[in-house]
């Protein structure tokens, strides 16, 4: 198929493909988002495109990729269109978002994406760009000093390299313009989202100028976020597939589940959309919201991940369809849940409930090996605070998926076949493994790692027990015979 989904396009899609009705033309560009992946674009922007559906014209999307041209060459190709792909079982919905005017590669041209975080018209900047790309380290939050891209954005700011060097490179020209600093909304499963990405701001705004860093804090925002949605990797057959349905090729499509959920802090340092009206919650504190979603969905799918990479089993739903998977999540709910201080607002029984009906679905193809990425960026956060916060509680569950992805650094699957293990510190996991004789060797070898495991926990002796006797089972019987075990008497 030849033919791309752009504007010329709209007319001749079936009537039952949604399509923007407001007019894309008059639309400003009130937001830069960095990170325009498939989160982005079947969560936030939806909620942009929505705002622009009921007449507010001013939160037009300009996207930016940190890294690559391949969200720009999939998408302004098309005008920005992209199809939302909504799937639940058998039922599909289709709807063509408009909220993203233009893509920008900052490697490509830096200039241009500082000109959009300094442009008037900017008034929120979204972020989502993965727990590695805040280059803060896991254990502390304390932006990594000796990284190299941000050693450079330390040097200099002339062309900056990572986010928080964009940001601060686009506060500082709005500050010498006049212009009021933007609101910034990190929308990535960091604990304390909104507070991370404020101390790397000012940590890096300090170093060239503590007038601006002290005119950031005061003036600026940096509301914390818990975001929820569940958007699988997109695959060549799903282009293809929705080919046929729309008669044009759209190569920037995402494919999500009906659920989404987005709750900010109300803390906002300048206009923004009626939020509440868009079905976006706005509170006082975010914190016990973040804190169940981590806990609950994101642990939970860690787990998941990494015992059904190692069992050779591709998908979510194939882990949870098994006796044994379900009880391993439901077991791993209880001993998260008693960690949790949940808002009123938060029923935790029908979230689980909800939440398992989600992991369930089988249109959703949720890759195992794709939640398995960047886990060592992950872990402190999804697994190792509810560990450390039931201290002296034992946590068999939560144990045993701390121990798959110990199991994971060995690159290889209970059939013997190798993977490339996706993680940014995957070099110093195997460094560290290299030369470990037996289970209890190597965990104490990652437990060494104080980027990951905070050194409490890591001298906790009890911990460290249970740790390599899941290790050892999951070495010598597989991840299989280990979730059977975890519900045997004993």
């Amino acid at each position: 198929m030849s033919r791309r989904l752009d504007t010329a396009a709209l007319p001749s899609l079936r009537a039952d493909i949604a399509r923007p009705a407001y007019d894309r033309a008059a639309v400003t560009a009130g937001v830069v988002h960095l990170g325009i992946g498939a989160f982005h674009r079947a969560h936030q922007a939806a909620v942009f495109d929505a705002a622009l559906a009921a007449g507010d014209l001013r939160w037009g999307i300009t996207g930016v990729s940190l890294r690559s041209a391949g969200v720009r060459d999939q998408m302004n190709p098309q005008d920005g269109l992209y199809s939302l792909v909504v799937r639940d079982g058998a039922a599909e919905t289709v709807r063509i978002v408009g909220a993203v005017g233009a893509v920008l590669v900052a490697p490509e041209d830096p200039e241009a994406v500082v000109a959009a975080l300094a442009s008037p018209d900017t008034r929120i900047v979204t972020l989502t760009v993965t727990e590695k790309g805040y280059k803060l380290d896991p254990a502390t939050g304390r932006l990594i000093e000796d990284d190299a891209d941000i050693a450079a954005d330390l040097a200099s700011l002339d062309a900056p390299r990572t986010a928080p060097g964009f940001l601060v490179a686009g506060l500082a020209r709005r500050r010498a313009a006049g212009l009021p600093p933007f609101t910034a909304i990190s929308c990535d499963n960091l604990p304390h989202n909104g507070r991370r990405l404020e101390a790397a701001v000012l940590t890096l705004a300090r170093a060239h100028d503590s007038d601006l860093a002290d005119w950031i804090a005061a003036e600026g925002a940096f509301p914390q976020t818990m975001i929820d949605r569940i958007v699988p990797a997109t695959t060549p057959d799903d282009v293809a597939t929705l080919g046929q349905r729309l008669g044009v090729e759209d190569r920037a499509m995402v494919k999500t589940e009906p659920f989404t959920q987005w709750v900010i802090e109300d803390r906002f340092a300048g206009p923004r959309p009626d939020f509440a009206a868009l079905g976006v919650q706005l509170t006082a504190d975010v914190a016990p919201w973040e804190e169940a979603k981590l806990r609950l969905l994101n642990g939970a799918h860690s787990g998941i991940a990494y015992l059904g990479g190692l069992a050779g089993i591709d998908y979510v739903h194939e882990v949870v369809a098994t006796d044994a998977g379900s009880r391993f999540v439901e077991t791993l709910w209880d001993e998260a849940e008693t960690t949790l201080n949940p808002p009123a607002e938060l029923d935790v029984a029908a979230y689980r409930r909800d939440l398992m009906a989600r992991f369930a679905n089988p249109a959703l193809m949720h890759r195992t090996r794709q939640i398995a990425m960047d886990g060592s960026q992950k872990l402190p956060q999804r697994l190792l605070a509810t560990i450390a916060a039931r201290r002296g509680t034992p946590s068999p569950a939560l144990t045993l998926a701390v121990a798959a992805w110990m199991r994971w650094q060995a690159a290889v699957d209970d059939a013997g076949a190798p993977f490339t293990v996706d993680d940014p510190m995957a070099g110093r996991t195997a460094a560290a493994l290299d030369g470990t004789a037996n289970a209890a060797e190597r965990v104490g070898a990652l437990l060494a790692l104080d980027a990951i495991f905070p050194v409490d926990l890591a001298r906790d002796a009890a911990f460290a027990q249970a740790l390599t006797e899941w290790l050892t089972i999951l070495e010598r019987d597989g991840a299989r015979a280990a979730l059977a075990r975890l519900h045997q008497p004993g």
